[in-house]
């Protein structure tokens, strides 16, 4: 019994271990553009790229969100139910940046604008409204992924 006692404690600091671990691990996500890094959320699903920033009130200028397709495809991306301004940022199969949509209002009613790539684009960047121009992103700019994004579907 007295083994027992001893045990539980010591798996439960496992446990919270390894809890903090994934949970600095997904801190650690980030992506890296014209010099600058950005931490970042990953959208690998269709659940999550269709919520993606929805409903959210603020993004700090170095955090975003990565939206990634399981190929490349002319890509449209909508603002409803977002309520800050995106800069939105598409690149090709070999993370080249194609176009960007700066500075994108939030959609207050029906119809939303669609926001086109300008040519097939497998990843997506959003990033807080003005922040690629004060970056000084361009076209032709090479994003790097500091994650593993093999498992988009």
């Amino acid at each position: 019994m007295n083994r027992l006692l001893v045990s539980a404690p010591i798996f439960a600091l496992a446990l919270l271990a390894g809890t903090a671990h994934a949970a600095d691990k997904a801190k650690a996500i980030s992506v890296t553009l014209h010099g600058h890094q950005f931490s970042t959320e990953l959208a690998l699903d269709d659940a999550s790229r269709e919520h993606g920033l929805m409903d959210r009130t603020k993004l700090a200028a170095d955090h975003s969100m990565l939206f990634v397709f399981p190929d490349a495809d002319l890509r449209g991306f909508w603002m409803k139910n977002t309520l800050i301004p995106l800069d939105i940022l598409f690149f090709d199969k070999n993370r080249k940046l194609l176009s960007i949509s700066p500075n994108v209002p939030p959609c207050k009613a029906d119809p939303c604008q669609t926001y086109m790539s300008d040519g097939d684009a497998q990843y997506v960047l959003e990033l807080a409204g003005g922040t690629a121009k004060a970056s000084g992103i361009q076209v032709g700019d090479e994003l790097t992924i500091n994650a593993d994004v093999s498992g988009a579907r």
